[in-house]
């Protein structure tokens, strides 16, 4: 391990300076005696290099330069200010107060003499080491240039944070794969900024912890590409054994701590003591790892979907286990406490990131001391935190589901994050399918004294909401009675260019960042109901308590945190189905018998205009910060829907919007002329419901999924239909449905000519490659000749006269003659679903060919006389002429009739449609 105080060497000498702190202090210069300058992490990776343990280099931002950076700005006072007007116990006011305080943080101007210093530091990581020699092979490729800008985790690290009586684990932020001087300072200021986060000041609080003595220092750490990665403690958190616990991953170990990725899990026992002690693995338990995180090569992470045979593979070699425990408890030794250590494996070496006290010793539970259940054990899990706990089921599905969770309950829920802790206080146990021991849940519920199973893969669909259960926390066991899975699918960048526009969909703002991996600019649909499934009131209870500028603030945020990864968004006003948001807050009791066909989309909105003109209202907003907007209107069946809907958009002033329609009813097909003509600016089709409307099946009904079809030869001439229409008249044209994501609906659909896509974000990368080929089809190479039914109007042929060509024997086959060229255009008019004026046509067609039947048999028997043999008589050659040129004369005059009557029949045709 290299010697980091020769890297603070090399930095240049700091200018005096009288009455500025240290802004900067190197690891080497720390130690577990710097908890007031460094903070928890600091102090502990300053005391670990001492031990040389290997650490990536790195320095600290001191809890000073936080002080003087307040100060500075002229912020302590206003802070305290705003502190003293909290009601802790109301989340609304503590989320408004705290998010003012931090913008106040991270809007202020950084000190030019504290700047200065924190870049110099900066580029001395990324300097060129001068102990190369020192280095192997690998490692020199690896070192970077003067001129490089290092990779760096930007890790908070408060002054009341990892100490023993304490854990604020997760309470401030971390970001990961900085790069670059502006990034690096922006993170600094975030990282000051989250020593007041709502969690953070709440746990404080609660904790009596005064807030005008927290401070914060910012770790600023060379970052570790890991191939595998995971957590150890010295000492067993859950029970009175001495035994050492490793849970591990593949790739970063940010999978671990939130609860993403179920780790493998080793308990490696000690006997003896002293130097005459040996470490054995007693235990060893193989978590399906069905992701990975990983670092791609500019610094953004990656999820990454693990092969079956990898996800089930042993993380850490067995050497690799022994050496991490031998570690961990030379580290206990010197703290002389047990310890939580975050570790990091790269090319095989071993990297100690982290080391903290564990803090809930003291609620293990004692071995032997606990009587085993007896009862009908219906899941098993990970035994995360002791104790048991009894009662009712709340399964939660997202943060709109938190308010049903009353005080006895027990949560069952994918997995905790940070937002559910007030929640959590009120539980008799909680249960998760996924996380670790290191996950939030296990961390928050030890502290608390919470029973909690964890990794059970199956708890929101094996246990049923209402039901009484019982956990036991000690064995990981929940039983029936009073006796006691979802791996995202790697989201690449799309780097393919195609003429067609590619769009996302998003239900969820939380999904934005994720669906921006993409690389894509713009969203094709965003769903309003997500954003208000997670406030957990429906639009009627802003409705009843007047309070609908609240609900249009609800909607400004949600669209906010779109906008922020997006240059475009297309939102569909709300569709709520009585069926679906039945347990919102302030929706009707009141059970429709067809859900689907009742007071939904945008004939509710109409009903309701108040909570339309809120949502329009929160979209102006969000394009007054800069976003282009489109608004969606669901469930159209009329022009008068339309001109409604555009009257409230020219009311409140937002006539810079794109308005558009959803084509998801059989009836907006039929009327789509119209709705062009009233002048909207784009559709997009919602195949899921018109194949249902048009097929009429239910969807979600499972007897009737085989014949659900969205390429259904109904629904793929109602698209043709909508789509040839619509670019005669101008009109952007799309498709929001999720058989946008399938490649037989695409090549469909590009052959067609629509002008952009939305598909789902996991699949945005594979469906750009699949259209830029289509699109890429050479067109030298003929395509082969699609199938089509029999035509009942064949096309008519002629046999040239050598006159026409010179070099081809009298009788070759000759093109298709204009008369039925023109049958052929009228036949493809006749595809549009307009079934009510075909049988109309096709009469007209038919008697119209009847008669040019006629006129091309007259034209035939002269075309098809055979020229004479040549003689040597002049005389008959001249006859041979004069026979050849009679066809063109009579031509003349019939042709000229002939293609009037074209041009009238053509005209007809034209306007039926």
């Amino acid at each position: 391990m290299e010697d980091k105080k020769e890297v603070s060497d090399k930095t240049p000498e700091k200018k005096e300076q009288s009455k500025s702190p240290d802004f900067i202090k190197w690891f080497s210069e720390l130690d577990k005696n710097s908890g007031s300058i460094a903070g928890g992490k600091g102090a502990n990776l300053g005391e670990i290099y001492k031990l040389k343990i290997p650490v990536p280099q790195g320095f600290a931002v001191t809890a000073q330069a936080y002080d003087y950076y307040i100060k500075k700005a002229g912020l302590d006072d206003k802070i305290k200010e705003i502190l003293n007007k909290i009601n802790y116990e109301e989340t609304d006011e503590l989320n408004k107060f705290t998010k003012e305080i931090r913008e106040m943080i991270e809007k202020a101007t950084m000190p030019p003499e504290m700047e200065e210093d924190i870049i110099e530091a900066y580029e001395a990581l990324g300097a060129e080491d001068s102990k190369l020699k020192k280095k192997l092979a690998y490692e020199i490729i690896k070192t970077p240039s003067e001129s490089e800008e290092p990779f760096v985790a930007v890790r908070s690290s408060a002054t009341t944070e990892d100490l023993a009586e304490a854990s604020f684990a997760g309470q401030q932020d971390t970001f990961l794969n900085v790069k670059g001087k502006s990034h690096l300072l922006e993170n600094i200021k975030k990282c000051f900024s989250s020593l007041f986060t709502p969690r953070a000041t709440y746990y404080r609080n609660k904790k009596g912890f005064k807030h005008e003595q927290a401070s914060l220092s910012v770790i600023i750490q060379k970052m570790v590409d890991s191939d595998k990665s995971g957590v150890i403690f010295s000492k067993d958190p859950s029970m009175k054994k001495d035994n050492v616990i490793i849970e591990a991953v593949f790739g970063l170990g940010e999978g671990i701590v939130s609860g993403q990725i179920s780790p493998d899990r080793y308990v490696i026992s000690k006997s003896g003591q002293g130097k005459e002690s040996e470490l054995k693995i007693k235990e060893k338990e193989i978590g399906t790892k069905k992701i990975a995180i990983t670092r791609d090569s500019s610094g953004k992470k990656e999820i990454v979907k693990l092969k079956e045979e990898k996800s089930k593979q042993q993380v850490l070699k067995e050497h690799e286990i022994i050496t991490l425990s031998e570690i961990a408890l030379k580290l206990e030794d010197h703290y002389k406490k047990p310890q939580d250590i975050e570790f990091a494996i790269e090319n095989n070496e071993i990297y100690i990131v982290q080391t903290r006290p564990i803090t809930t010793l003291e609620k293990r539970g004692e071995v032997g001391a606990i009587k085993e259940l007896s009862g009908e054990v219906v899941l098993k899990g990970l035994a995360a935190s002791p104790g048991i706990g009894s009662g009712k089921i709340r399964i939660v599905k997202d943060l709109s589901d938190l308010g049903k969770v009353k005080k006895g309950d027990i949560l069952v829920t994918e997995m905790t994050n940070p937002d559910m802790v007030v929640t959590m206080q009120r539980c008799a146990a909680i249960v998760t399918n996924e996380g670790g021991l290191t996950a939030h849940a296990s961390i928050v519920s030890r502290e608390m004294g919470i029973p909690a199973i964890v990794g059970t893969q199956t708890a929101t669909t094996k246990l049923k909401d209402g039901e009484v259960i019982t956990v036991d926390g000690y064995t990981g066991k929940i039983y029936k009675g009073k006796i006691a899975e979802t791996a995202q699918k790697e989201i690449k960048k799309v780097t393919d260019e195609t003429k067609i526009k590619l769009k996302v969909l998003i239900d969820l703002p939380s999904f934005a960042q994720r669906a921006a991996k993409t690389g894509l600019k713009k969203v094709g649909l965003a769903r309003l109901e997500g954003i208000i499934a997670e406030s957990g009131k429906h639009p009627q209870y802003f409705l009843k308590n007047s309070n609908i500028k609240e609900y249009e603030e609800m909607i400004f945020k949600g669209l906010s945190e779109i906008a922020e990864y997006f240059e475009e968004i297309w939102v569909r006003t709300s569709d709520i189905r009585s069926d679906e948001f039945q347990n919102l807050e302030g929706a009707s009791k009141e059970i429709e018998k067809n859900p689907m066909l009742g007071m939904h989309g945008i004939r509710y909105s109409l009903k309701h205009p108040e909570i339309l003109k809120a949502e329009l209202n929160a979209m102006k907003r969000v394009f007054e910060k800069g976003s282009k907007i489109g608004i969606l209107a669901p469930q159209i069946i009329s022009v008068e829907d339309i001109q409604k809907i555009k009257s409230y958009v020219k009311e409140i002033g937002f006539t810079q919007a794109k308005v558009g329609v959803m084509v998801e009813t059989p009836a907006s097909v039929q009327i789509i002329k119209e709705l062009c003509d009233e002048g909207i600016d784009f559709i997009s089709f919602g195949t899921n419901d018109l194949t249902q409307y048009t097929l009429a099946l239910d969807r979600g009904n499972e007897q009737v999924q085989n014949i659900y079809n969205e390429m259904h030869p109904a629904i793929l001439h109602q698209l043709e239909y909508v789509i040839k229409v619509c670019k005669e008249k101008g009109v952007e044209t799309s498709i929001c449905g999720q058989a946008g994501s399938k490649k037989e609906m695409v090549k469909f659909l590009v052959e067609k000519g629509i002008d952009s896509i939305s598909v789902n974000s996991d699949m945005a990368a594979d469906l750009a490659a699949y259209i830029s080929k289509l699109e890429r089809e050479p067109e030298s190479e003929p395509k082969p000749e699609e199938k089509k039914e029999p035509k009942p109007l064949p096309p008519y042929t002629r046999e040239k006269t050598l006159e026409e060509d010179e070099n081809k024997t009298v009788g070759e086959e000759a093109p298709t003659i204009k008369g039925a060229e023109l049958l052929e255009e009228m036949e493809e008019e006749i595809i549009e679903p307009e079934l009510g004026v075909i049988n109309e046509v096709r009469e007209n067609v038919e008697e119209g060919a009847e008669a040019m039947k006629k006129i091309v048999e007259e034209v035939e028997e002269v075309v098809g006389m055979k020229p004479k043999e040549e003689t040597e008589s002049e005389q008959n050659q001249e006859e041979e002429e004069t026979i050849e040129q009679k066809p063109e004369e009579n031509k003349s005059g019939e042709q000229e009739e002939k293609e009037e009557g074209e041009e009238e029949n053509k005209e007809d045709v034209l306007d039926i449609f």
